[in-house]
């Protein structure tokens, strides 16, 4: 069966305050779902706690939940330290860890805050995705960011799934070729199939199998109770999250439990394993409580 897991980072009290990962993992957890997925970013203008921080954090509060990037900027970071992380919480929570990798990129306030250029973050990405297995096996590595610089990582740890975010043609052979699956975002289920057979040709190319997919979904959980309706959303995506308006329109999902755990399993038809549905609006533990009514809807 899919599974169904909620972004974190777009949660919220009705009063604009962070719930905590700890919270939020909880009842999750308590509710039914699958998983929880943290956003990655220095610095937006908006609060965001720091993602290895709060994934460690939900990690440790419950026992069967899985926890994901969606998505870490492994560009934006030494890597040394974010391949000790990433096998740090790994070691925490054996099993349930998703490594979703992105590029990034907006805004650039962030790369300059980091000392990035945010033109590297392409071959930055690709340099960093090579290197981790290397790390994370605890073997004696060299550091593309630190020339001439090896490290040998403890404990050594499994390469958690490895999830490429982004829908661009660049994205997808990257998931071909350093990836374990594509991690597309405000798409349909018809270009998931679409995706998912470029994935596999791709890979083939490169003398790999890959053909995993999870897939991100913007909600209104509560557009039928008087939250966002679908206009609305898609106002929001399109205004806020910068979307063309036909593809907003397209992917917004607003309505009761029956209409999102309709939309999961078109997704899952289309091939995607894994549903992160990112809810817009509306209290987090109103979210929560939607999205597991849709998840025992889904056979």
């Amino acid at each position: 069966m899919v599974k169904t897991g909620i972004s974190y980072s777009s949660l919220s009290a009705p009063d604009g305050s962070l719930p905590t990962p700890q919270e939020v993992a909880l009842r999750a957890e308590q509710t039914g779902l699958d998983s929880l997925w943290a956003s990655d970013h220095l610095a937006t203008g908006a609060p965001f706690l720091e993602s290895t921080v709060a994934l460690a954090a939900a990690a440790a509060a419950t026992s069967r939940l899985e926890v994901g990037f969606g998505v870490l900027q492994l560009a934006l970071r030494r890597l040394s330290w974010t391949a000790k992380q990433i096998g740090s919480l790994h070691a925490l929570a054996p099993g349930r860890l998703h490594l979703g990798v992105g590029l990034g990129g907006v805004p650039a306030e962030e790369w300059q805050a980091a000392g990035v250029p945010v033109a590297e973050r392409a071959r930055r990405t690709d340099a960093a995705l090579r290197a981790l297995p290397s790390l994370l096996a605890g073997r004696a590595t060299e550091l593309f960011d630190l020339p001439r610089t090896t490290v040998a990582l403890a404990p050594a740890v499994p390469v958690p799934p490895v999830w490429i975010g982004g829908g661009s043609p660049a994205a997808l052979r990257r998931a071909a070729t350093l990836g374990d699956g594509w991690l597309p975002a405000a798409i349909t289920p018809e270009h998931v199939a679409e995706g998912r057979a470029v994935l596999r040709e791709l890979s083939a190319e490169a003398g790999r199998s890959v053909s995993r997919v999870t897939v991100t979904v913007f909600a209104a959980l509560d557009g039928h109770m008087g939250g966002l309706s679908h206009d609305a959303l898609v106002d929001v995506l399109h205004g806020q999250f910068g979307f063309p308006r036909e593809l907003a329109d397209a992917v917004a999902v607003s309505g009761p439990p029956e209409l999102i755990a309709e939309r999961i399993t078109a997704y899952a038809s289309a091939g995607a394993e894994h549903v992160v549905v990112c809810p817009v609006g509306g209290s987090w533990e109103q979210q929560i409580e939607l999205l597991g009514k849709a998840r025992q809807l889904i056979s």
